[in-house]
């Protein structure tokens, strides 16, 4: 079996505020968008330049994830740049606190943080 990524799914608390976000600032493109009425909820799927996905979805009131100490399960999202000087300046234009960059001590790639609406830790990851 040999498996290739597709998508990323991320409920959302403030769906106006992460679609703004996620298409605004961090220049995703919508593929679809979707009012699912029995389930109150919204499917909007976002194209990432290299063919994957990521899926917002929203519904009334969903429980807060906990993040301190580290719960199991998705720890954060990744995003991989070619030049992450560039994208910080972008990000930085736009407002949006980023962490100093880091040195991957394996793979000495530089890679920082910032966090979505929800507070989920976002990565851009500098490979050329």
């Amino acid at each position: 079996m040999r498996l290739h990524f597709h998508h990323v799914a991320l409920i959302v608390k403030d769906y106006e505020a992460s679609k703004a976000f996620y298409c605004d600032v961090l220049g995703l493109e919508v593929l679809a968008e979707n009012f699912r009425e029995d389930r109150n909820s919204w499917k909007l799927d976002l194209a990432l330049a290299d063919g994957g996905q990521l899926e917002l979805f929203s519904f009334p009131d969903p429980p807060a994830r906990p993040s301190r100490p580290e719960a199991c399960g998705l720890r954060h999202l990744a995003f991989r740049v070619e030049d992450i000087d560039a994208a910080l300046l972008e990000l930085e234009a736009k407002r949006v606190e980023v962490e100093p960059v880091r040195i991957d001590p394996y793979t000495q790639a530089r890679f920082t943080f910032f966090k979505d609406p929800d507070g989920l830790p976002l990565e851009l990851y500098e490979l050329s």
